[in-house]
Formats: structure tokens, C-alpha cells, sequence
């Protein structure tokens, strides 16, 4: 039976988790998210050893790494409100929890002893490279990066972008063809660890993106060479692997924009309430208690899908079409939610003095990474469909 309700087990460390975010991270945002970059990575530095120190670090990382082991769902909830700060991923150390689990599952014992440890321990940092400029990442049979043996080694040619992280990584998890033009797509492409000071591993420009530059790296892979065992996984399992990645990252991603979108409630409501014009207070006036309205219903839809589909993973179902409809629905919820708060804030909630601004840039992208919303409205609608050509049909777990 789905639950809304916080467990009441986990609801002191969510507590102790927001009540860091609220009291350390958001006073320092704008000067670790703007500030000078030595500042930013020594006030990073300090944050991480603070949330070590309190019991709060990796909370979601399974036990047998050096993480926390919080149970799958427990975390869902965890991750909410460590979603309201952009910085509170690195400073909790989920960052690299998909990454962690990668390795992990598939990396040689060789590259589970190199940088497992450390990537747990937030000494190093990941990327993983996979989509390309010259090539449509909604259609990722396309990728155009390869990679052929030659004896014992890998040589890795192509180029990469949005490798977001790159220049301060310890390596790149680079998704690229292995197999010969008659392999079926799905099963002729490889997830290959490349460390970044490889030669030929060459950044070619940190790419503006909605006017910052938030490190999202251009990446040429000019004859790179690594041993065959830096392989992730069987090679052809490139596509199953990043499968395994996604799933969970997304039901993550989810819970992290229903974590902003509620900071940006609280803080419209919080302005209805206390700002007057024409003799009343904002939230007076219908059209603002339409803009309540609307945001309290799509954020707590938004919840349920999203509790709903992470219930399912939890439960050992990939949940394909529950997942699909939470990518789409919690990129708009998030969008719409930001976009009213900034209405009701008028010229101060376009400027640095909240952070609606950033949050509202940063949503933009929810409706393409992980997958343009188009594609996931066209595979989730065939999904449903092929169920009822089965006679199975689908009824959204309510039977």
C-alpha cells in the first residue's frame, strides 16, 4: 500500500538534513555558487567535513562500500529536501552515489581498489561522457565516439560534451561503439573508464549554458588509450549498464525537484502572505490564490507519481512507464512551480537576492537530460499501448 506519509523512523535524520541546508548551505549559496573558485572549493571542503562529522555523509550508498546503506526508499525521502540546494548534493556526498554503484556492480577489481574507496570518501570526483554535439542523445544508437582493441588496449576516438564535471574528475565513464556494423545497435556499444590525465583525453571548452559557465565539458578523445580491462561491465552491456544508472537516478532526480519546487512554494507563500498591493495582501487576490492552488496540486500529483514509481523499483520492477511519466510530468511541475514564485515576486525574484533566478534556469534543463520529454511521451504512450494489445492493460496500481 503507497504511503505519502514520512516514516516516522526516518523523520529525525530528514529533519537534521533540512535543518543543515536551511541553517549551513543557504546563507553561503551565492558565494559558493559565485564566489572566487578557491573559495568555492575550500567552503565545499568545509561543508563535506561538517556533514561527516554529524553522521550525514553518503547516507544512500550501500553499507559494504563505506556508505550509509539508508534503505532505497528511506533515501527517496532523504533526497527531497537535500534537493532544495544545489550545492547540498555535493556537501551530503550523493553526487557520486549512481557512479559509486556502477563501479561497484561492474568495474574490475583493479578500478573498484583505485577509486571506489575514494569516490565514497569524497576525495575524488566522476563524469561520465556520453552525449555528443554532432549526434541527436535522444537517439543514443547513434553515438559516433568508438573504440577499437588493439592488443591490450582501448583506442578511444570521438568527441563528447556535457561531461559536466570533467576538468576536476578523476575519470570519465565513456559510453562508446565496441562492436563490429553488423552487432545490433543495442548491444554494439561499451561503458569504458578513462582516467582524465590520459593522453589524448584533451577538454576543449567548458560550454555556457543558460549564460554561466556550470562545467559542462566539451571532450575530444584524440587515439586514447587505456587497457582492455578498464571495460565497465561484458562489453555490448553499455546500453543495460546505463539502464541500471538511470532508473534510480531519475526516481533521484524527481525527489530532488520536488525538494525545490517546495522551497520555491514556501517562499511564494511566504510572499503572498507579507507583501501588500492595492490595500491587501498578495495572497488576497484570486489570481495569486490560483497560483497556490495550482502549485499545491501539481506538487503533491508530482509526489505521488514519483513515490509511486520508486515504491515499484524499491519492489525489483524497472517501472519503464511510471518513471516516464514523472521525467515529463516533474520537469513541468518544476518549471511551472518556479515561474509562479517568480510572478509573485515580481523584479526581486529575477535577481540574485532569492534563488528563484538560478532555480529557474537550472529547471529549464529538467525537460531534456536523461531524455527529451518528447521522447519519453512517445515511448511511455507505446508502453501503455503494447500492454492493452496484450489484453494486460494498465491501471496505474490501483487494482
Amino acid at each position: 500500500m503507497l504511503n505519502l506519509s514520512i516514516p516516522e523512523h526516518i523523520r529525525p535524520l530528514r529533519n537534521q538534513v533540512l535543518e543543515f541546508i536551511e541553517q549551513r548551505i543557504y546563507p553561503q549559496e551565492n558565494t559558493l555558487l559565485d564566489g572566487d573558485p578557491v573559495d568555492r572549493r575550500e567552503g565545499m571542503r568545509a561543508l563535506m567535513e561538517e556533514t561527516k562529522a554529524l553522521g550525514l555523509w553518503a547516507l544512500g550508498h550501500p553499507r559494504e562500500i563505506g556508505g550509509g546503506g539508508l534503505p532505497f526508499m528511506d533515501y527517496v525521502f532523504v533526497n527531497e529536501v537535500i534537493g532544495r540546494s544545489p550545492l547540498a548534493t555535493v556537501a551530503f556526498g550523493t553526487h557520486s552515489l549512481q557512479d559509486s554503484i556502477m563501479l561497484h556492480r561492474y568495474a574490475s577489481d583493479e578500478w573498484r581498489e583505485k577509486y571506489l574507496q575514494p569516490l565514497v570518501a569524497g576525495e575524488v570526483f566522476p563524469s561520465f561522457g556520453m552525449t555528443e554535439p554532432e549526434v541527436a542523445s535522444s537517439d543514443p544508437t547513434q553515438l559516433q565516439t568508438h573504440a577499437e582493441l588493439d592488443g591490450d588496449e582501448w583506442v578511444i576516438n570521438g568527441r563528447k560534451w556535457f561531461t559536466s564535471g570533467a576538468a576536476s574528475a578523476a575519470y570519465t565513464t565513456c559510453m562508446c561503439r565496441t562492436e563490429g556494423p553488423d552487432t545490433p545497435d543495442h548491444s554494439a556499444f561499451s561503458q569504458i573508464v578513462v582516467p582524465t590525465d590520459t593522453p589524448g583525453y584533451n577538454i576543449i571548452r567548458d560550454v555556457k549554458v543558460m549564460g554561466e559557465y556550470e562545467g559542462h565539458y566539451e571532450v575530444e578523445y584524440d587515439n586514447v588509450r587505456v587497457p582492455k580491462d578498464n571495460l565497465l561491465g561484458p562489453r555490448g552491456q553499455g546500453f543495460k549498464i546505463a539502464q541500471d544508472r538511470l532508473g534510480p537516478g531519475r526516481i533521484f532526480h524527481c525527489m530532488r525537484w520536488l525538494g525545490q519546487a517546495q522551497r520555491a512554494f514556501d517562499l511564494m507563500c511566504d510572499r503572498a502572505n507579507n507583501r501588500v498591493a492595492f490595500g491587501k495582501s498578495l495572497g488576497e487576490h484570486q489570481q495569486i490564490q490560483k497560483f497556490i492552488f495550482d502549485s499545491a496540486c501539481e506538487i503533491q500529483a508530482s509526489r505521488l507519481l514519483t513515490l509511486h514509481a520508486a515504491q515499484k523499483i524499491d519492489q525489483g520492477d524497472e517501472a519503464r512507464i511510471e518513471i516516464g511519466l514523472i521525467k515529463v510530468y516533474g520537469a513541468s511541475m518544476l518549471h511551472n512551480v518556479i515561474d509562479r514564485a517568480i510572478q509573485v515576486h515580481g523584479a526581486k525574484g529575477v535577481t540574485e537576492d532569492t534563488p528563484l533566478e538560478r532555480m529557474y534556469r537550472h529547471a529549464r534543463f529538467a525537460r531534456i537530460y536523461d531524455g527529451a520529454d518528447e521522447v519519453h511521451v512517445q515511448t511511455t504512450a507505446r508502453r501503455i499501448l503494447r500492454a492493452f494489445a496484450r489484453n494486460e492493460g494498465f491501471d496505474f496500481g490501483l487494482r
